[in-house]
């Protein structure tokens, strides 16, 4: 049970499947006006998700298109609304993948992608590399919204049982499925972070944070550096177009 601060209006992207959804329809009960952003209109009303892999339509590597720059861009476009309607809140959902994460800047000044490779291996370790830069764009973010009354912070939901498992090889997802149903939350358990940091009364002074299990935590050294934060802040600028 959260306590709860008046939540009027919510953009939420990903809001149709996995975690996304039951945090949608949790906000929605609070009487709070949702506004689902989704990768294709038919899909997201019938709240089904696709994963998506190669280059974006700018060029820019998949996972970290989508997991940052997509992001990136979104709250630029609605910070000044944002500031217009404080107390206002952004919320970057990262994972404790970012662990594992590591911003190489060369190649993603030369790739505009996080790695070259598409193997799977690579493919993970761009994963967990996006998770990183959730982290470091929310930290970031604060810093600049300093006194204007827009918080922001990063989370790891846990390990959820979602619908992002369902292209993986059928035999994987065989010898997986034992460990899922032990150890893997359900969607509804899984938004209770992200529930928390949009909702929790008195985390004011956190922003810029990483939560965990609805408790501020702290992050490794790289995921709290403020060279690197400012370095992948601009250089996101610049593929933007916003500087």
């Amino acid at each position: 049970n959260h306590k709860c601060l008046i939540v009027c209006f919510i953009l939420l992207s990903g809001g149709n499947t996995g975690i996304g959804k039951p945090t949608a329809l949790d906000l929605a009960r609070r009487g709070a006006r949702v506004i689902l952003a989704c990768r294709n209109k038919q899909r997201a009303e019938a709240a089904v998700c696709d994963i998506i892999k190669g280059r974006t339509e700018d060029g820019l590597g998949m996972i970290f298109g989508v997991n940052h720059i997509g992001h990136f861009l979104l709250t630029h476009l609605l910070l000044e609304r944002l500031k217009e309607c404080a107390p206002s809140r952004v919320i970057n959902v990262s994972s404790m993948a970012y662990r594992w994460g590591h911003i190489d800047f060369d190649n993603v000044k030369t790739h505009k992608a996080l790695r070259t490779s598409s193997s799977f291996m690579q493919t993970v370790k761009a994963y967990c590399d996006s998770k990183l830069c959730n982290i470091l764009f929310t930290r970031e973010l604060a810093k600049g919204l300093q006194g204007t009354g827009v918080t922001c912070y990063s989370l790891h939901p846990g390990a959820i049982n979602t619908e992002l498992s369902r292209y993986a090889n059928p035999i994987i997802k065989i010898l997986t499925r034992p460990m899922t149903f032990l150890f893997f939350r359900n969607p509804v358990a899984g938004a209770q972070t992200t529930l928390h940091c949009a909702l929790q009364e008195g985390i004011e002074p956190l922003s810029g944070r990483y939560f965990s299990n609805c408790a501020v935590m702290d992050v490794k050294a790289e995921a709290r550096d403020d060279a690197t934060a400012k370095k992948l802040w601009e250089i996101s600028e610049r593929f933007c177009g916003l500087s």
